[in-house]
């Protein structure tokens, strides 16, 4: 019987009727015993009434079950990108037989809604902003996937934070929308290790530490802090960073969610205290490259130049680990720079994580499809992109010894053993405020053009538009 088509039983049965009961069901049994295994094995999905084959879909084709079958793949994976991904499924590939036939483009964003909403959707997309794909799981259009990946396996695998950043709410309830399998690490803050050490500072391990040795830095006759905003149209974006890094440190985990759906208004004084925590550093002329005047004029990228002249006239930046593509060729991770962990400011809330990166999400539902998924949920997926160097694998199951350096190894283990991890803010909220009033407020506050309260006012009203 199936769940949920339960019968109530009205009068009771006779025994003679009992027994023609058992008769039918006896035969039936053996009508199924027959013919039970015409079908060839489905990956159980119940298609056409054969018996499911055993196994997971991952365990079937890995045996040749999906053999010749394809699986097409859109996201906004192009150029160098492009080549790493297609080599991190290749070896899936040739060992499965399927064909991921993947297509990359810039105006993803822009085109997946169009496919979509035509009746054309890939099997698989790859959403580096999950706030985009909360839209089309709203909207019935995305595979719950939790419906055949094991949740023991994918408890063992992820921080739960992924799992329940992959969780969202769909027409009929919540579901599990995709699969994380590439991030970045955004809780970095990057200094020049070898003129650091030569000048006797220790790495920070407190806010007050890092307050303590910005003020040091500045006694010492430098500004401690290298900080840019500008980014064309985008400029501000490097402030949300900060605010959203410090937004996890200061209250829970739940509010910092709230928040980003625009619960939790940016009005409220744990938003402004945490504003008024980075204005600490931010707003002090001693503690700056050039003042912050000049936060909103210098570019993000050329920001991080001051700390790597013959001596350093910046000690410190908070960025990504994407930032080292900006710094100077010839340097070596370890000896000319390191990282360290942007430092907690209330015990309460932990060592919590701030994160970007991509989940991939299902919208046909078949085998082949379903073998895929549960193949990006592990880390042999992304192994050969981790050891190229560049991004961090979200899975448990990936080692550590695959990071091509020390700096990359440490990222690694900052994610899995990180007590919270949350997505980047700005990305999650819709794009009339994280790439809108966000952006600009946070510029009008820090070039003085308007104050805290008017700014924290404007960027919410962005929630109406």
């Amino acid at each position: 019987m199936m769940k949920g088509m339960e019968f109530p039983m009205k009068q009771p049965i006779r025994k003679s009727a009992m027994a023609l009961i058992s008769c039918f069901m006896m035969l039936a049994l053996l009508v199924t015993a027959c013919g039970g295994n015409s079908g060839g094995g489905n990956g159980g999905n119940g298609d056409g009434g054969t018996a499911p084959a055993k196994g997971s879909p991952l365990e079937l084709a890995y045996k040749g079950e999906y053999k010749g079958t394809k699986v097409t793949m859109f996201g906004p994976f192009v150029d160098v990108d492009e080549i790493k991904f297609l080599d991190a499924i290749k070896e899936f590939e040739d060992k499965t037989g399927i064909d991921i036939q993947y297509e990359g483009s810039k105006e993803f964003e822009a085109t997946i809604g169009i496919r979509i909403d035509g009746g054309n959707a890939p099997d698989i997309s790859d959403f580096p902003q999950p706030g985009l794909l909360a839209t089309f799981v709203k909207q019935g259009k995305v595979i719950d996937v939790s419906s055949f990946l094991d949740a023991d396996a994918l408890k063992k695998n992820y921080n739960q934070s992924w799992l329940d950043m992959a969780t969202m709410d769909g027409p009929d309830g919540k579901i599990m929308a995709g699969v994380w399998n590439r991030s970045s690490v955004k809780s970095l803050v990057w200094y020049p290790k070898k003129q650091f050490e030569e000048a006797g500072y220790k790495v920070p391990t407190t806010w007050e530490e890092l307050l303590a040795l910005t003020e040091q830095i500045a006694k010492d006759g430098d500004p401690a802090w290298a900080i840019g905003i500008e980014s064309g149209a985008a400029t501000g974006w490097p402030a949300t960073d900060w605010v959203e890094d410090i937004m996890l440190r200061t209250t829970t985990p739940e509010n910092y969610d709230k928040w980003v759906k625009g619960e939790l208004p940016f009005t409220d004084p744990v938003v402004k205290n945490a504003i008024e925590k980075m204005s600490e550093i931010w707003m002090n002329k001693d503690y700056v490259y050039g003042g912050a005047k000049s936060i909103v004029t210098t570019s993000f990228g050329d920001s991080v130049k001051p700390m790597f002249e013959t001596p350093a006239k910046a000690w410190l930046h908070r960025q990504a680990s994407f930032i080292t593509s900006f710094f100077p060729e010839g340097l070596k991770a370890g000896e000319d720079y390191d990282w360290f962990y942007f430092p907690p400011i209330d015990k309460q809330y932990g060592s919590p994580v701030l994160v970007a990166g991509d989940i991939y999400a299902m919208h046909n539902d078949r085998p082949e499809v379903r073998a895929v998924m549960q193949f990006f949920t592990t880390g042999e997926s992304i192994k050969t992109w981790v050891q190229s160097g560049g991004v961090v694998a979200p899975m448990n199951d990936a080692s550590l010894d695959w990071y091509p350096s020390e700096a990359e190894r440490r990222m690694g283990e900052l994610v899995q053993n990180a007590s919270t991890l949350r997505f980047d803010g700005s990305d999650l909220m819709p794009g009339s405020v994280g790439a809108g009033t966000f952006w600009k407020g946070m510029t009008d506050y820090v070039s003085g053009t308007a104050p805290l309260d008017k700014v924290l006012g404007e960027i919410q009203a962005g929630f109406n538009k």
